[in-house]
């Protein structure tokens, strides 16, 4: 072969790459209703320390986040960096100034307060305790608290404890608005994750100071799509868990679920491919400007791991 035959069969080879693009991402861009985009997304990149850092203590979490790119952090109760209800003034004025001198945001605290209980008094401790992290994020500095539904007591109509739910989280929306933050709803629990009921929940509450924490459940996906579901929850949208993004679709259609026997310990057992370049592209659309954070399982190489989940990321958000 000549060289300029050569020369034009390389132009046109690569020609014909690029025209391949990420299919994936354009067309779930096009269904999102925005452009197809090449730029950097408006949301950043951050972890929940469940469980990926549930025993790495503050100092660590902070230098493997800075070292990896991972601008925020939500800091899930019970784990290993200590930021509890129960720690001290002294504590609490030292975690704010740590994350304040880096360039990692406390983003959020993540608490396992839920008021579904048909007992009134495990509600209410419940609330005694959303109050309690709630202080403790004003202290130090998070924008706000994360809780959660759990699922639906037996015997009990369901649509009663959807209303339970969302007065109790009325309570907790004046709290957070006294002290200056935030509560995000996690989309959790079996039944209770569900949309429809999320939405029941938030339409009950009615709080300005409640929202929503999407949480990339397999049940949010209807014919390989999240936009059903997503448009009625978009405007209660304050924060977003992502979890395992090698489940988009392949480009050549291969599944990407796990079957149930090889599910971690922990974590649902992902089913099917979750469209998470779709997700992205909502975000964008709907201009969702803050975090969407990684609740991933543990590594043994979690440096590496962070720097491929980050690469990944990118090419889905972008």
């Amino acid at each position: 072969m000549g060289k300029s035959r050569r020369r034009s069969f390389l132009k046109s080879g690569l020609l014909g790459l690029a025209s391949f693009g990420s299919p994936g991402r354009s067309a779930a861009a096009k269904a999102a209703g925005v452009q197809e985009l090449g730029t950097s997304p408006p949301f950043k990149l951050g972890l929940v320390t469940y469980e990926l850092a549930k025993n790495w203590d503050l100092e660590t979490i902070i230098k493997n986040c800075e070292a990896t790119g991972f601008e925020g952090v939500e800091l899930r109760t019970t784990h290993r960096h200590g930021v509890e209800p129960s720690i001290d003034r002294t504590r609490r004025t030292g975690v704010r100034k740590r994350f304040e001198d880096s360039r990692v945001r406390l983003v959020s605290l993540g608490s396992t307060c839920e008021y579904h209980s048909p007992d009134p008094a495990v509600v209410e401790r419940n609330l005694e305790e959303t109050r309690a992290f709630c202080e403790l994020a004003r202290d130090v500095g998070a924008i706000g608290v994360k809780v959660r539904p759990n699922g639906f007591p037996p015997s009990v109509p369901q649509e009663k404890t959807l209303e339970q739910i969302g007065h109790a989280l009325a309570k907790c929306g004046d709290t957070a608005r006294d002290l200056g933050i935030e509560i995000w709803l996690e989309v959790h629990g079996p039944g209770t994750q569900l949309p429809p009921n999320i939405r029941r929940i938030m339409d009950v509450c009615n709080h300005p100071a409640v929202g929503i924490c999407w949480n990339s459940n397999d049940t949010d996906v209807v014919n390989g799509s999240v936009k059903e579901y997503f448009e009625p929850l978009k405007p209660w949208l304050r924060n977003c868990h992502i979890n395992e993004l090698w489940r988009t679709l392949s480009p050549w259609s291969a599944a990407s679920g796990i079957p149930p026997e090889m599910a971690t310990p922990g974590f649902p057992a992902y089913g099917k491919p979750y469209p998470f370049a779709e997700l992205f592209a909502l975000l964008r659309a709907a201009g969702y400007n803050r975090y969407t954070l990684a609740e991933v399982p543990e590594s043994c190489e979690p440096i590496r791991f962070m720097r491929y989940y980050r690469a990944l990321w990118e090419q889905l958000a972008a």
